[in-house]
């Protein structure tokens, strides 16, 4: 009888020897294919630091590119308003001539009805001058 418990001993002991054989090879494999992944994420995180140090350089352009539109837009826009001051300065003298061009005429209605009479021919001969003045001094590129 003490034969037969140790056989079933060394028998069972050779059956868990086989089960830690066959568990230690099922543990190689997936060390094996943790080291192989170890490797293609060693690989992602090489790629994203050479990404993100290409972003970085892309956003550091970036920023001087906006410096460099900011400086020329604020440039621009006093220059606009500097315009837009001169034009609406002008405008006002505009309307004051044709404030004062108004009045002459209509001082000069009554007086012009009766020389109209004798002189329509002259009257049109001189709205024609007027014209042709205007004319000319807008293709010189300046209002009348």
């Amino acid at each position: 009888m003490s034969h037969t418990i140790g056989l079933l001993v060394e028998m069972l002991v050779a059956a868990l020897l086989l089960l830690t054989i066959g568990y230690c090879m099922l543990l190689n494999k997936r060390l094996k294919r943790l080291k192989a992944d170890e490797q293609s994420l060693k690989a992602t995180i090489a790629e994203l630091i050479t990404a993100t140090e290409i972003a970085e350089r892309a956003i550091g352009g970036l920023k001087v590119t906006v410096r460099e539109c900011d400086q020329t837009l604020g440039s621009q826009l006093a220059s606009a308003g500097e315009i837009a001051d001169r034009l609406k300065t002008q405008t006002l003298a505009g309307e004051e001539v044709l404030h004062r061009l108004s009045r002459i005429a209509l001082a000069a209605r009554p007086v012009a009805a009766e020389a109209a009479k004798d002189a329509k021919p002259a009257a049109r001969s001189l709205v024609a001058a007027a014209q042709a003045f205007t004319e000319r001094r807008k293709a010189g590129g300046l209002a009348a």
